[in-house]
């Protein structure tokens, strides 16, 4: 089968791999119909996150299971169903608690352990899914969804989750204000995340026009392309003399976190999600004399999903608008391209 694999910096090769087969008893392989690039897979593209071998890369994908372990109970082959992008058990304490991306029975980034549970690249034509049953989410009554539903039910595995883990992590309420920062796809699903709570105010700080035009799209109300002391200055002025209630990060940069800490007022919250680099840090003192409240992480998307879906398919929510280009599988390096220039807010791939 083809799939993406990730040599080095800006070295990214679509090329020939084996098959994937069930090893375990609780694993499925699922063909994928659709996969796509995430913010997260440029680090390693810019040579932020180190790379030590050539190595399959891609954690979002949906597609239909094509065979599972015996242990497999609740899904069968033909049943269509969403990746979240870290495999959980389901069962030990932390799953129970919702916070599916700290399983214990996993450790670290992308779901590995010393029992062989892992999750092969999900840029690719299939892909072996350990724990299956506690990780996939079947989507009832679908077999092959159409254009639309396909981007929507793809944004679930990571963007559209991770912006709700935003917008929960930053107590978004109705008629609470909202600034978002960053207007990536996690960044315009936390936009629409934030409508979909309730939010009274959503400003979106953006310069792409193409971006903003998404935000107006999902519930942004305002739109600020200052940056710094004049963004936050904007903020104040768009609310009257105060600042927002809430805050959503997303992007992971140290400026992008010093934008977020100081466009909430004293009292407000802030829910972080973009992937902490660049020397991002949180200033304890700045917290503590303002009574600002700090929380978010990585999204337990397995928790969120089954929600988010129901608002889907009834065609409450329609999140896929974030994919703004569609490629080939084979076209990978050049979705890459277009991603880390900034050329395409979001990348579909089709195997």
């Amino acid at each position: 089968m083809r799939a993406t694999i990730i040599h080095g910096p800006g070295d990214i090769r679509v090329e020939d791999r084996d098959y994937p087969a069930v090893h375990l008893p609780t694993d499925a392989v699922v063909k994928v119909t659709a996969a796509c690039v995430c913010g997260s897979d440029l680090w390693p593209y810019r040579g932020v996150k180190p790379i030590r071998r050539p190595s399959a890369i891609g954690h979002e994908f949906i597609g239909v299971i094509e065979s599972v372990g015996a242990d497999v109970g609740a899904l069968r082959e033909g049943d269509f169903v969403i990746a979240p992008f870290v495999v959980s058990c389901g069962a030990c304490p932390q799953c129970r608690n919702g916070v599916t991306v700290a399983c214990d029975r996993l450790a670290g980034w992308g779901g590995k352990d010393d029992a062989g549970h892992r999750i092969d690249g999900g840029q690719g034509q299939a892909v072996r899914v350990p724990l299956a049953e506690s990780t996939l989410v079947k989507v009832p009554g679908v077999g092959e969804p159409d254009e639309a539903l396909r981007k929507n039910l793809l944004t679930l595995s990571d963007v559209m989750a991770t912006g709700h883990h935003a917008a929960l992590s930053a107590r978004v309420a109705p008629g609470r204000t909202i600034v978002v920062v960053g207007d990536g796809a996690v960044g315009l699903c936390g936009v629409l995340a934030a409508k979909r709570l309730g939010a009274g105010r959503i400003i979106a700080m953006s310069r792409h026009a193409d971006r903003q035009a998404v935000a107006r799209e999902f519930g942004a109300t305002d739109i600020v392309d200052e940056r710094g002391d004049e963004g936050v200055a904007k903020v104040r002025e768009l609310l009257g003399g105060v600042l927002a209630d809430s805050v959503l990060e997303c992007v992971g940069t140290k400026e992008s976190m010093e934008q977020a800490l100081h466009s909430v007022r004293p009292g407000g919250a802030l829910g972080f999600v973009g992937v902490p680099t660049g020397g991002a840090e949180i200033p304890l003192r700045y917290l503590f004399d303002k009574n600002i409240t700090v929380s978010g992480g990585m999204a337990p998307a397995r928790t969120y999903i089954p929600e988010l879906l129901a608002d889907v398919l009834a065609g409450r929510i329609n999140p896929g608008r974030v994919f703004d280009v569609e490629m080939s599988l084979e076209e990978a390096p050049e979705a890459y391209k277009a991603m880390d220039e900034r050329r395409a807010i979001k990348v579909l791939l089709r195997p």
